[in-house]
């Protein structure tokens, strides 16, 4: 399989702060990624040194390239959406098309429109008569108008409700099994997306916790529920985490199978939410 972002060793600074340090992981063709962690994590610093929006140190190609020498080449094949509009609130949105016709030789125009069609916006609206759901659509339409292998997402719903995220995911979906493409997404919503994500790094501090595949997840950890009287027994087994769950206790394994723990109480391999928790706090209780 073909890897669309290649990091090794990637580090980056700010001052006396180390928001990457040295951190490697591999985005491959085809996957959709979930970049999960707290703030502060180094999320954005990751995706501006992919995006060759600011200097880094280690080894880093996206599609191939490099993002500090090749920038030019590599946004002709990888589209990026944040959370905080970029487009001028004076601007129309036929002006936004064809503003984005204008500079990007791979934008459709014609799929664009067709996509604004299906919603409540006019195209002789301004941006700053739009409702920030309004221009989340006008930016997704935007940008899947665009035949870009590689899509940026990072927290593309913060702030908009829960129909207006549900759509936009939907959009999102629909779109990439009708295409080629790979995407990397960060969001604090993990609990509603993570039925989408094939892959997830989890990162916290500069560092990753973990890089996997959802099935491996499923391989390499379980949860257990278990009551009171059986909670020894079961710390005999060394969890990495566990939580007070309605009065029973939730214990997080990795390397251990169903098989082992299930006469203690009920498995079940862990969300990907819950998962990042303990990750992140990863430690037992006594």
């Amino acid at each position: 399989m073909t890897a669309v972002v290649e990091a090794r060793g990637l580090a980056k600074s700010y001052g006396p702060t180390r928001a990457l340090d040295g951190v490697s992981f591999t985005v491959e063709q085809g996957r959709i990624v979930g970049l999960i962690g707290p703030n502060g994590a180094g999320k954005t610093s990751a995706l501006k040194a992919i995006l060759g929006l600011t200097p880094f140190e280690g080894a880093l190609t996206v599609l191939g390239l490099d993002p500090r020498s090749q920038r030019d080449a590599l946004m002709q094949e990888v589209c990026f959406m944040a959370d905080v509009a970029v487009l001028p609130r004076w601007l129309r949105v036929a002006q936004a098309l064809e503003f984005v016709a204008g500079v990007h030789p791979r934008f459709d125009r014609t799929v664009a429109a067709g996509f604004l069609a299906r919603t409540d916006i006019r195209m002789d609206s301004r941006v700053g008569q739009l409702s920030k759901g309004m221009v989340t659509q006008l930016h997704l339409a935007l940008i899947l108008a665009i035949d870009a292998r590689f899509l940026v997402l990072d927290e593309p719903t913060l702030g908009l409700d829960l129909l207006y995220r549900r759509q936009f995911y939907d959009t999102l979906l629909n779109d990439y099994f009708n295409k080629e493409r790979t995407i990397l997404l960060t969001t604090h919503q993990v609990e509603e997306v993570e039925q989408l994500f094939t892959d997830v790094i989890f990162i916290n501090r500069g560092h990753i916790a973990l890089s996997a595949s959802v099935e491996e997840l499923g391989e390499r950890y379980v949860q257990l529920t278990v009551s009171a009287d059986a909670a020894p027994r079961a710390r005999e087994l060394k969890p990495f985490y566990e939580r007070e769950v309605f009065g029973r206790t939730a214990m997080f394994f990795e390397g251990r199978t169903p098989g082992e723990l299930a006469p203690l109480g009920d498995t079940r391999t862990p969300s990907i939410a819950d998962l990042f928790v303990a990750r992140m706090q990863g430690v037992s209780q006594p």
